[in-house]
């Protein structure tokens, strides 16, 4: 979908000659940094070149206790859906399998959405699905879990989801959550030390996956593959943290760049580094839904 896109017209003119229009004029909300409102107004004056970006789990889809029930929101497919066609790319970057994130959100019929699964391990677009081997630490890893669950003394309602590439230790079914999550946090260091695996940290859970491996680098890696000028990429949990990183690097490198956090009371750290929060996954789709619409003049990416 890369090609040449909208521009501005002379004297600050929009898409189509004519005046250029205030964020808030187009129902969207301005970002609270002058480097998000730059990176906003770059989607908007060409949007053909620009990069729009979220995670799956609170950000297109609320958070629930079973991550099989992690239906996306109502409204999700729709934004991305209107979104698709009128700027250059439109990602998902998760760290789910991408056939899961695909088949949760019911992103199966939305034209060329490119779904980065297990933090950029798997590519999924138009049906076709890629993937990469597992390291032998994630073997070793599966193989260790239940006894060293049980040695530690995981309390009851601690469960580990196996996605393949990477397995999650989720603590959110216990009584005491946290309490739980701090039981079991210390021995899976030092499992992720002896099997070479990074432990990231994320809403009661705690994953092992392998090194090298985070939302930043699928970023950074899909912003040069795609040859992308400007970046918008939203999340909510402290695995996006990364990818907000990536969005200030790239930024220091000439894209403009947005990074909108998904809000909870569950993570607070992510809303400090963001240049947009809005209210979880609703507010996600009715903020892309927007970007949809107000970009909807402009001219249309090559294909």
């Amino acid at each position: 979908m890369t090609g040449g896109g909208g521009r501005r017209g002379p004297g600050g003119s929009g898409p189509g000659g004519g005046p250029a229009r205030s964020p808030g004029e187009r129902g969207l909300p301005t970002p609270r940094t002058a480097e998000g409102q730059a990176g906003l107004a770059a989607i908007l004056s060409d949007p053909g070149r620009a990069l729009i970006a979220a995670d799956f789990d609170g950000t297109l889809a609320p958070i629930v206790a079973d991550p099989a029930a992690a239906w996306a929101h109502p409204a999700a497919a729709p934004a991305l859906r209107a979104l698709s066609g009128q700027v250059g790319t439109l990602a998902i970057i998760t760290g789910r399998p991408a056939m899961t994130a695909v088949e949760l959100g019911g992103f199966g019929a939305i034209p060329g959405l490119i779904v980065l699964g297990h933090y950029g391990w798997e590519q999924w677009q138009d049906g076709q699905l890629t993937t990469q081997p597992s390291p032998a630490g994630v073997a070793t890893a599966r193989a260790e879990l239940p006894a060293l669950l049980a040695g530690a003394g995981a309390a009851n309602g601690t469960w580990v989801e196996d996605k393949g590439h990477a397995l999650a230790v989720h603590t959110r079914r216990a009584t005491d959550p946290a309490a739980a999550l701090a039981t079991v946090a210390g021995p899976l260091a030092e499992l992720a030390r002896r099997t070479g695996l990074r432990l990231e940290p994320g809403r009661l859970v705690l994953e092992l996956r392998p090194r090298g491996s985070d939302k930043g680098a699928a970023l950074t890696s899909l912003v040069a593959k795609r040859r992308c000028r400007a970046i918008l990429f939203a999340g909510d949990d402290l695995g996006d943290l990364a990818a907000f990183a990536a969005v200030r690097d790239l930024r220091a490198a000439g894209h403009p760049g947005l990074t909108v956090c998904s809000g909870s009371a569950e993570v607070t750290g992510l809303a400090a580094e963001a240049d947009l929060v809005v209210d979880g996954p609703d507010q996600v789709a009715a903020l892309l839904a927007a970007l949809a619409l107000a970009v909807s003049g402009s001219p249309r990416p090559a294909r």
